[in-house]
C-alpha cells in the first residue's frame, strides 16, 4: 500500500487530514499530579481558612458542606429570631454559620452564648459565602444547616406501641399539608402518650423547621414514621388488633362515646379542607366527631388531634382525671 511498505528505505507519510495519536505525552504530562486535593486543603477555598483558623474555645470548625442550586439539598433556618427560636426548642443542627463581622445585638449574643454551652461550633465565613450558601436568604449574618429527619418506619411504631405496657396509640394524618399543624399534632400525641405519628409521603407534610420549631421540640421524643402507602400501612395495624378511629366533623358519634377507645387505637386526623379521603373513611373501624357550636364550621387539624387525644387519654386506665 503506498506510503505503508516495509521495503528498506520507505517513509510513512502524514496526510493533512490524518490525526496523529498523542504517542504518551498527555499521559505523561498528567504522571505524578494525583488527584483533586480535597476542599479544606486548597486554600482559596473558605473550607482551608475554617480549618486553619480554630473557633473560639479551642474547638475545631465544621467544615463547609456540599450545596446544590438554592431551595435544593439540606433545609436551612435564617435569620436572627428564627436561629434563636431554633436553637431554644433544641432543633438538630447539622452546621451552624456566621457571618465575619456580623454585628452583635442581643439576640446574637444570646445565639453564641446556647452554642457555646452546648458545644455547638459556629463556622464563621464571608458574607458572601453564606449568601451563596443560603441560596441568597435574608440570613442578618447567622444561619443554621438542618439534618435529614430520620423518620422511622411504620412497622417500628406498631412494634413499640405492642411492646409497651400502656394500650397501643398511634396517630395517623390522611394529608395533612401545613407544617404547622403536623407540629401541633406531634406536641399534642406527645403529651397525651401515643407511641408514635405516621404521616403519608406524598401529597403531605413532612418534618421541616417549620414543624419542628411548632411542636416545641416534642420531636425529639416521639418516633415519626413516612408511609409510602398510607392505606397499606393502616390495613396492617388493623390486622394486628389496633382500631381505627377517623375523626369526621359529619359524624354522628362524639368521639367521647367510642366504644373502643379505651383500647389499641388509630386516630386518623384529616387534611385541613378535604378532611378523610374516601379510601381512608372506607378503612376506618369507627367515625367520630368533636362536638362544637354550630356557629363555627369545623376545628383546626392541629386543636382537633389535641381534644381527640385528651379524650382518649381521660379514658384509658391510668389516663388523665
Amino acid at each position: 500500500m503506498p506510503g505503508n511498505s516495509q521495503r528498506k528505505g520507505a517513509v510513512r507519510r502524514k496526510g493533512r487530514g490524518n490525526t496523529a495519536g498523542s504517542g504518551g505525552r498527555v499521559r505523561r504530562g498528567l504522571e505524578g499530579k494525583g488527584p483533586t486535593p480535597k476542599a479544606e486543603d486548597r486554600p482559596y477555598h473558605v473550607a482551608y481558612r475554617a480549618k486553619k483558623t480554630p473557633a473560639p474555645g479551642g474547638r475545631s470548625r465544621p467544615s463547609a458542606p456540599k450545596t446544590g442550586r438554592p431551595g435544593s439539598g439540606p433545609e436551612w433556618v435564617v435569620g436572627r429570631n428564627a436561629v434563636l427560636e431554633a436553637m431554644a426548642v433544641e432543633m438538630p443542627i447539622r452546621a451552624a454559620y456566621l457571618a465575619e463581622g456580623a454585628e452583635r445585638d442581643d439576640r446574637l449574643r444570646e445565639i453564641l452564648k446556647i452554642a457555646t454551652g452546648r458545644g455547638t461550633a459556629l463556622l464563621e465565613v464571608p458574607r458572601v459565602e453564606l449568601d451563596r450558601l443560603t441560596g441568597g436568604a435574608v440570613h442578618q449574618g447567622v444561619a443554621l444547616q438542618l439534618p435529614a429527619f430520620d423518620y422511622a418506619h411504620p412497622d417500628d411504631l406498631l412494634a413499640a406501641a405492642l411492646d409497651s405496657d400502656q394500650e397501643p396509640l398511634i396517630v395517623a394524618l390522611d394529608s395533612i399539608t401545613d407544617p404547622r399543624n403536623l407540629g401541633a399534632i406531634v406536641r399534642s400525641a406527645t403529651a397525651f402518650g401515643a407511641h408514635g405519628v405516621l404521616v403519608p409521603e406524598r401529597r403531605a407534610a413532612g418534618m421541616t423547621a417549620a414543624a419542628w420549631k411548632t411542636s416545641a421540640g416534642a420531636a425529639a421524643h416521639i418516633p415519626i414514621a413516612r408511609a409510602t402507602n398510607l392505606n397499606r400501612s393502616l390495613r396492617g395495624y388493623a390486622n394486628a388488633g389496633l382500631s381505627l378511629i377517623g375523626l369526621d366533623g359529619r359524624a354522628v358519634l362524639s368521639i367521647s362515646d367510642v366504644p373502643a377507645i379505651s383500647g389499641p387505637v388509630v386516630l386518623i386526623i384529616g387534611s385541613e379542607g378535604a378532611g378523610l379521603s374516601r379510601l381512608v373513611r372506607e378503612a376506618c373501624d369507627t367515625l367520630a366527631a368533636i362536638p362544637i357550636s354550630t356557629s363555627v364550621e369545623s376545628l383546626n387539624a392541629g386543636v382537633a388531634a389535641g381534644i381527640a387525644l385528651y379524650e382518649i387519654s381521660r379514658h384509658r386506665v391510668g389516663g388523665l382525671h
